[in-house]
């Protein structure tokens, strides 16, 4: 690696399922994004991903060969990244992988998190340090092993005087407080983001994601409907908690007959849904709040940053009107704690997670 010069890249694929999503940050100096991409996944490697992110039997032989397959995917589009950019790979520290969460359990008398995509795959394929598995020391430590973003968050955005709530709408939402200088970062997942309106989007109508909302605004709030999805005990259990698609899934909205209504009115009553839930969080446990900054995939949708502004009551901005990239944060965060881990910092924040204490979280797979 050049004299001067701190490049990481960092991957996720979220509970969306939409693409592996990969960041490059220069952190020789602060924290500057230097470029990001979203990779779509091949429509057989996607599928074979959403099905192993719901419950039910699954065959360990399927688990294993889709843990190398990922981990070949990533490496190989990685390699794609910085091909394209010009690098040579050597100017590259290392890279932090999230991998493919198929369960997170963080609750029960053995609480354990999995994330799939093979470190070792990725390390032999570009030749370059790779970090991966950041969830379960936090989680060996007594913590939810989730969220991890928030620690980032506090980085980039809590050194503000006002009190911020970043909010991170992937498939799942998470949100992150930062009540001011000197003061503890808190957060925790609010619930679904993405994961069922897409889900119920692409059985409806065969689109994977409903652009903008534009369907949804076609719909028609059902009050019946949210306020029993509103029951949800999730919903109103205190922090720190974490969700996953585990949980929010086609088999637990059929709980509560969706078919009964019109298609575009669900569509429109789980926007609803999923903006209520993240400020009725906010208002709950995120408080004091003077503006809200938005970051993920959700925040392209302009309905539902609409039904958020109006409900919050609060300045409602994207992450792009502070200067960085919504949809490379995620992915920008496991750069970031790559970098941590190399450093032997601590990469968790134990008021978001619950975890005894600050740990150093990942393992080290080198390079060649």
């Amino acid at each position: 690696m050049t004299s001067g010069r701190r490049l990481f890249i960092g991957t996720i694929s979220g509970t969306s399922v939409d693409g592996l999503d990969i960041a490059l940050l220069d952190l020789s100096d602060g924290i500057r994004f230097e470029a990001s991409t979203t990779t779509p996944f091949p429509t057989a490697l996607r599928q074979e991903l959403l099905a192993l992110g719901q419950p039910g039997d699954d065959d360990l032989d399927r688990i294993g060969a889709l843990d190398a397959a990922l981990g070949e995917f990533i490496g190989d589009a990685i390699n794609s990244f910085i091909a394209l950019r010009g690098l040579e790979p050597a100017l590259i520290a290392a890279i932090g992988s999230h991998g493919q969460t198929i369960r997170h359990r963080p609750e029960g008398s053995n609480p354990f998190t999995w994330q799939i995509g093979d470190p070792n795959h990725i390390a032999e394929r570009t030749g370059i340090t790779t970090v991966a598995d950041f969830r379960r020391r936090d989680m060996a430590a007594g913590g939810q092993g989730a969220p991890l973003v928030p620690a980032f968050h506090e980085a980039l955005f809590g050194d503000a005087a006002e009190a911020r709530v970043v909010v991170n709408i992937g498939g799942i939402s998470n949100i992150t407080h930062l009540a001011g200088q000197g003061a503890t970062v808190t957060g925790f997942d609010t619930g679904p983001g993405n994961a069922l309106l897409d889900t119920w989007c692409e059985r409806h109508t065969g689109a994977i994601f409903d652009r903008d909302g534009a369907w949804a605004r076609k719909g028609r709030l059902e009050p019946r409907l949210l306020e029993a999805l509103l029951t949800e005990p999730y919903l109103v259990s205190p922090p720190p908690k974490s969700t996953g698609r585990e949980a929010f899934n086609l088999k637990w909205l059929a709980r509560f007959e969706p078919d009964d209504y019109a298609p575009e009115n669900v569509q429109r009553t789980l926007l609803e849904f999923t903006a209520r839930t993240l400020v009725d969080g906010v208002h709950r446990w995120a408080q004091p709040a003077m503006r809200l900054i938005v970051c993920g995939g959700g925040r392209l949708n302009g309905y539902l940053l609409e039904r958020l502004s109006a409900l919050a009551g609060i300045p409602v901005d994207v992450s792009e009107a502070l200067g960085y990239d919504g949809d490379a944060m995620e992915a920008a965060a496991f750069a970031w704690l790559a970098a941590r881990r190399l450093d032997l910092q601590s990469g968790n924040a134990p008021g978001v997670t619950g975890a005894e204490g600050p740990r150093v979280l990942g393992a080290v797979y080198p390079g060649r």
